[in-house]
């Protein structure tokens, strides 16, 4: 399933007309595209800072505060989009940062 498309599904606040979608060629690009949206937050938050550094769980903590993410990533056998939840992005970049750690 790595490099199935993915769509993500967003919305930052708790206003309806803040949901937006963005879809990606593999679901890596996904949540690495989830990760450069915590580092872009980031950059606002501090955008004196030369450089920016955050751990794990202060990315985990800005998944949970959005009002909704999801995934809808396609599965070739069944030629249909399965949806995934918060926890399973968590997961699955928790995987992904770790086999990059690994390199």
């Amino acid at each position: 399933m790595a490099s199935s498309h993915t769509i993500l599904l967003i919305q930052p606040t708790r206003r309806s007309d803040s949901r937006t979608y963005a879809d990606f060629n593999s679901k890596t690009e996904c949540l690495e595209g989830v990760c450069k949206m915590f580092e872009e937050h980031l950059k606002q938050q501090n955008p004196n800072s030369p450089s920016i550094t955050y751990d794990i769980s202060q990315l985990f903590d800005f998944i949970d505060h959005l009002a909704d993410l999801s995934c809808l990533v396609f599965a070739a056998k069944t030629k249909t989009y399965v949806p995934c939840n918060k926890d399973w992005v968590k997961e699955e970049i928790y995987i992904m940062l770790r086999k990059q750690a690994g390199q």
